[in-house]
């Protein structure tokens, strides 16, 4: 049903140089790969400068490719599901000429971590891009692809080495050219992933501390709804300004600094739908900590407890969850063996994150297709690096 980390990297990789060799010919000098991530606990939490705990997948974006002469670059990639055209053709960015966004909607990404680098000057590169991360999934296929693509430019024109401005780049290159006003969780988790751990991210200070998770009796279960979502419209971007006027009613200058009385006192100024964002909100920054403290002392019960509660609050508060995800989370949770299970990624679709014992993975599996009237796929993974550079 899962098979190793290091057989799906091989896939991809295999993927992206029979890929090089027929957009350029010959073999690319860089390969590097960068991960996609599941988000544990704490949703939607990080552009209010709360906590996440997120984990790198194995799941990965891998970009391979040389230097070249010139200004112009050259980048095909083979991920299924973005548009066309796959190849794109494009100058390097100057001051009197920045690079900017416009179609196919993949390259934006790529363009923004070109435009945000924080080394010059860059060379002009030929590359392709091969994923198995899930495009609309909910497990950071963008993040994936802007950290790939910042760390193949590490390769070609060094830069300090910082990862958290690493991530921060990456973050600047989501907003201004794939429009999408992000938090930092996604950029951060897919440099920084740490193996055998989960990350608990200060989204203010961004601070990390590294969450153990090796029991081997215990694994995490993705399920992909394949309800693929877009929150470039209306509905990501409006969450955050409602989240921006409940703190500004509040008198804070984010959410996190809020507590539930805080919230309470103002009610009455607050319209119905604000008060129940900014309640989710507080409530998932505090239910975050307390989940990553459990999860250190291997108390997993208390800990799907936290995560049924995250589920009920982002369907029932946020507003960000669908049918499809409810139901894989109520048919999860009816396993034996199962600790908990909660909808992952910003909503809308995508995919479930369960919590349970290693030995109870397949028949889970099992009930949810018989509950479920889609069609699912499933990841049994364990949390994985973040993103590196392979030999070629």
């Amino acid at each position: 049903m899962s098979r190793s980390s290091a057989e799906r990297l091989s896939d991809v990789v295999a993927e992206a140089l029979r890929a090089y060799q027929d957009s350029f010919e010959g073999r690319p000098a860089v390969a590097v790969c960068a991960p996609g991530r599941v988000n544990l606990i704490g949703e939607h939490t990080d552009y209010n400068q709360g906590f996440v705990l997120p984990m790198a997948l194995p799941l990965v974006t891998v970009m391979v490719g040389s230097k070249t002469s010139g200004q112009s670059c050259s980048v095909a990639t083979t991920a299924e599901g973005a548009d066309d055209p796959k190849k794109v053709d494009f100058d390097l960015p100057t001051d009197s000429a920045p690079l900017t966004k416009g179609e196919p909607a993949w390259a934006n990404y790529l363009k923004g971590v070109v435009q945000h680098y924080r080394a010059h000057p860059l060379p002009a590169f030929k590359a392709v891009i091969a994923s198995n991360v899930p495009l609309g999934g909910g497990l950071s296929s963008s993040a994936s692809l802007e950290v790939a693509v910042y760390t193949f430019l590490q390769q070609l024109c060094p830069d300090d080495g910082d990862k958290v401005a690493k991530a921060v780049a990456c973050q600047q290159a989501e907003h201004t050219h794939a429009g999408m006003p992000c938090g930092i969780m996604d950029q951060f988790v897919s440099v920084l992933g740490k193996e055998g751990h989960a990350l608990l991210i200060d989204c203010r200070s961004l601070d990390a501390t590294a969450v153990p998770m090796a029991d081997p009796g215990v694994v995490i279960l993705i399920t992909n709804s394949n309800v693929r979502h877009s929150l470039t419209g209306s509905e990501y971007p409006s969450r955050r300004k409602q989240c921006e006027k409940a703190a500004a009613i509040l008198g804070k200058s984010s959410l996190r600094d809020a507590t539930v009385q805080d919230l309470e006192d103002a009610k009455e100024k607050l319209d119905s739908t604000t008060y129940r964002r900014a309640r989710h909100v507080i409530e998932e920054i505090k239910r975050t900590a307390q989940a990553a403290e459990v999860l250190r002392r291997g108390a997993y019960q208390e800990f799907g407890k936290l995560m049924v509660e995250s589920h009920n609050s982002l369907r029932d508060l946020y507003e960000v969850s669908c049918p499809e995800l409810d139901v894989l989370v109520t048919a999860a949770v009816e396993v034996d063996g199962v600790f908990g299970s909660r909808m992952t990624g910003g909503g809308f679709g995508g995919c479930t994150v369960t919590l349970l014992q290693a030995e109870a993975a397949e028949r889970t599996i099992k009930h949810i297709k018989e509950r479920y009237r889609g069609c699912p796929t499933f990841y049994i993974t364990t949390p994985s690096e973040g993103a590196r550079v392979l030999s070629v």
